[in-house]
């Protein structure tokens, strides 16, 4: 358990470190990687996600697919669990 807390800090870290800059695109949606701390639980065990998860994860929609290209995040969005969270939130996985 200390070890997946651990891991969870360190993906918290790492996206402050990585988006401290924020990335505006289409849409008035500032995509900043940090907005989807709050799914964390749900992505790195079986918990389900959070309604303030569910609501960042709609948020930030548009711009899972430039996390998806980004090395540092891109796995912890390409994995089965972050799928499973989008799907519980109602919000499609991208097709990039």
């Amino acid at each position: 358990m200390k070890r997946i807390s651990f891991v969870a800090l360190c993906v918290v870290a790492l996206m402050v470190v990585v988006f401290s800059g924020e990335t505006p695109t289409a849409g008035a949606v500032t995509c900043v990687a940090t907005e989807l701390s709050p799914c964390l639980p749900a992505i790195t065990s079986p918990a389900p996600p959070s309604d303030l998860c569910c609501g960042k994860l709609r948020e930030q929609q548009p711009c899972l697919c430039g996390y998806l290209k980004d090395p540092s995040f891109k796995q912890f969005i390409d994995n089965p669990r972050t799928k499973v969270v989008a799907s519980t939130c109602g919000v499609s996985y991208p097709k990039c």
